[in-house]
């Protein structure tokens, strides 16, 4: 059992738990008689339990049951396992109240434990799964006996990844209505080791850049009230020792498994110590507990390290491509692709889609996806959103036409929706303007000319789903681009009454989730590509119902070394919508090889965003052979472990990254020379993730070398002619 219980291990722990994993132990107390939830360790495999001493309990002399002379002090130094508001610990709190009499504080006390092989699914939200034989769960049952509010703690190790993933369900067992104010999913105290934040920010075509900072006294967030997860932040955050490599120093990491507004922070307090809590975030979040009912709060994913950057990703991607995408596409290589919208934006028919088809089938392109403006009277993006209804002036003889002449070529057929979204000019706005997200009385605030629709009604959630199941069953559509393209404001319903308004946020992410995954259960062999405007919702939660996400609507080779980067930092590679596209590029302007572009979108699911009937017939030559490449690497690619070698946004001139099979018999390592620079002779690039024993030949080349060589004395790259260059390095072991 990889969850032990010890009982009375001192005079003022009454209970320690020991999780452990392959290469991690968590340790948590229970102190004193009033039982105080405290947490005692995070790390490395400890192989012994006696660790209590840690918790310093006994350098308090005011512990609250023997001398309760100054409780305050107790509460604003003791490492909390999940800490409550308002009754003397200041930092961050995980959860707060508005009780019936209007107080607000609350004290989380031990009541009860169990513990057993598995993991239970967490009611309508995405979380990690796992057999039997693969995890182990321990929920620790917390009460306020003054409110009779209860919060189950559950702890779920998943032994041979090295992963714990963390929720709290909420039960309201009092008398009265208890409004819930904040309701977070994870906390994590421990000693301030000179950490580092590493978080990801962006924007709009630049998302997830990498950033650290120095933690210094004080509060450090990453957070969005957006609706949705984000360009700007992203929910993650990961504490490093300072000096944290690819290679060496401790990472303690953790990951929000939802797509609405979100908080991770780190405090370091006065006495040196940090508190990180990450969860729903807090503002405009008030939901109602009536006696009896629960809340269940989403998941965290944690993650620690030992042995740098590099393990902390491979044990990200390795968890999640096993234990949460759920898709069929997560072992198998995708179709190739390509899409319409940067070829012809709303400007297309029946017959300018099948030119592009006849001649990317000729290329060996596998599928053809049909971007926005098919519906409706959708000639721009200022109408129509909501009226999910062929177009047959822009395609003849309709979607079944289309798909079916499609077919004959030999290709696949998907198509994009935006299906959470109403335009003002739209027939459903003109039938339903009460259901839009809007504050009754006040002009609402457009985004992109639309409004959002309100998903915490059941009338618009099942007028919905009918609608794009509608266009589902209409054709043998095999792909679907759910896309969002504006964040939530004007937080109002016409159905909420006014104490459960403050619902509305989580109400409209469940509403998502409830959609996708009824989607998913009547059309089982489909193939989900999440987006939003982008990259704005790659998430581990969408992850859960798509196996792939729309990296970022910036396509541009170079701008995508920085994405790619940060996004690959904790997602599996397979999972990055990735393609090439058209220069000079839509978003930058910049112009960059055709073949460096197309080595750049190997590193995700591939595919191709252009008319291949307009671009230069040197590039158009390329692509059968682009084509041969991603099927000849991409099994490697997607179940490969990644490893970092050289990061452009770090050295302004050359990016490197590499892909090595698990059994270590074959590597691809993918190098972009970004600028040149004269009278410069080769880079030594020292390569990692090899078996220093094998004996590995470069593909193209004479020589053959051990990987040690290879990662020690390292391999030279010759200055390559030009700007924006790339060469892929294939390796083969005996």
């Amino acid at each position: 059992m990889a969850i032990h219980c010890y009982e009375n291990i001192s005079k003022n722990v009454k209970k320690l738990f020991k999780l452990d994993t392959i290469d991690t132990s968590y340790v948590i107390g229970v102190v004193d008689e009033e039982m105080f939830l405290g947490h005692i360790y995070y790390g490395a495999l400890l192989n012994d339990y006696h660790v209590a001493h840690t918790l310093r309990i006994l350098e308090n002399p005011f512990i609250p049951s023997q001398y309760n002379r100054d409780r305050v002090s107790f509460l604003d130094s003791f490492p909390m396992e999940y800490p409550a508001h308002g009754l003397g610990d200041y930092r961050e709190d995980c959860i707060s109240i508005v009780a019936e009499n209007g107080s607000t504080g609350l004290s989380m006390q031990y009541v009860s434990h169990k513990i057993w092989k598995g993991k239970p699914e967490l009611l309508h939200l995405p979380a990690a799964f796992g057999r039997e034989d693969e995890c182990t769960s321990l929920e620790i049952l917390c009460e306020d006996a003054c409110t009779g509010l209860q919060a189950a703690l559950l702890y779920t190790v998943f032994e041979e990844t090295g992963v714990m993933t963390r929720s709290v369900r909420i039960m309201n067992k009092g008398k009265g209505d208890i409004y819930l104010t904040k309701a977070f999913s994870a906390c994590l105290d421990m000693d301030n080791k000179d950490f580092e934040a590493l978080s990801l920010h962006g924007s709009w075509a630049r998302e997830r850049h990498i950033q650290r900072v120095p933690v210094s006294h004080g509060k450090f967030s990453v957070e969005s009230v957006r609706g949705e997860s984000s360009h700007q932040d992203h929910p993650f955050m990961a504490l490093c020792t300072r000096g944290t490599n690819q290679e060496q120093g401790e990472v303690y990491a953790m990951h929000f498994v939802y797509s609405g507004n979100f908080k991770v922070s780190v405090q370091n307090s006065q006495f040196d110590q940090i508190r990180m809590v990450m969860g729903i975030h807090p503002d405009d979040f008030k939901w109602k507990l009536e006696p009896g009912e629960e809340f269940q709060a989403p998941e965290v994913v944690m993650v620690y390290s030992s042995r740098g950057l590099g393990k902390m990703t491979r044990t990200f991607h390795d968890f999640y491509r096993k234990h949460l995408i759920r898709s069929s596409y997560r072992d198998k290589k995708r179709p190739v692709l390509i899409n319409n919208w940067e070829a012809t934006y709303f400007d297309f028919n029946t017959e300018k889609l099948l030119a592009i088809a006849k001649q990317a089938s000729l290329l060996g392109i596998e599928m053809l996806v049909m971007d926005d403006g098919w519906f409706g009277n959708r000639y721009d993006d200022n109408r129509a959103l909501g009226d999910w209804i062929v177009n047959e002036e822009k395609l003849p003889g309709g979607l079944k036409y289309l798909v079916e002449e499609v077919n004959k070529l030999g290709m696949k057929f998907g198509i994009w929706m935006e299906p959470e979204m109403i335009s003002p000019d739209s027939d459903l706005y003109r039938e339903h303007p009460d259901w839009a997200i809007a504050i009754p009385g006040r002009e609402g605030s457009l985004c992109r000319n639309q409004y959002v629709l309100d998903f915490s009604r059941r009338d618009v959630l099942d007028h919905t789903y009918e609608s794009i199941a509608k266009i589902l069953r209409s054709a043998n559509i095999e792909y679907v681009k759910w896309d969002m393209n504006r964040q939530l404001t004007d937080i109002g319903s016409a159905c909420l009454p006014p104490d459960r308004i403050g619902e509305l946020y989580h109400r409209y992410v469940l509403g998502v989730y409830e959609l996708q995954e009824r989607m998913l259960e009547e059309f089982p062999y489909l193939l989900l590509e999440n987006c939003s405007g982008g990259g704005a919702r790659f998430d581990p939660g969408m992850l859960y119902y798509s196996p792939q996400i729309w990296c970022s609507d910036d396509t541009d080779a170079i701008e995508r070394l920085k994405i790619q980067e940060g996004t690959a930092l904790i997602y599996p590679l397979s999972t990055m919508g990735a393609h090439v596209s058209d220069c000079p590029n839509h978003a930058v302007g910049r112009t960059t090889p055709f073949e460096t572009r197309g080595h750049v979108a190997l590193s995700g699911t591939f595919g191709y965003e252009l008319d291949v009937t307009k671009i230069p017939a040197k590039d158009r030559r390329m692509i059968p052979k682009q084509v041969e490449m991603y099927h000849k690497y991409n099994n490697l690619v997607r179940e490969g472990d990644y490893y970092r070698i050289a990061s452009y946004s770090e050295n302004h001139y050359y990016d490197c990254y590499g892909v090595v099979s698990k059994d270590k018999k074959e590597a691809l390592y993918t190098f972009v020379q970004v600028l040149n620079v004269p009278n410069y002779r080769s880079r030594r690039i020292y390569f990692k993730g090899l078996d220093p024993e094998r004996k590995y030949k470069v593909e193209g080349e004479k020589g053959v070398y051990t990987g040690d060589v290879l990662m020690k004395a390292g391999y030279l790259v010759e200055n390559l002619e030009g700007d924006f260059k790339s060469r892929l390095i294939h390796i083969v072991g005996n």
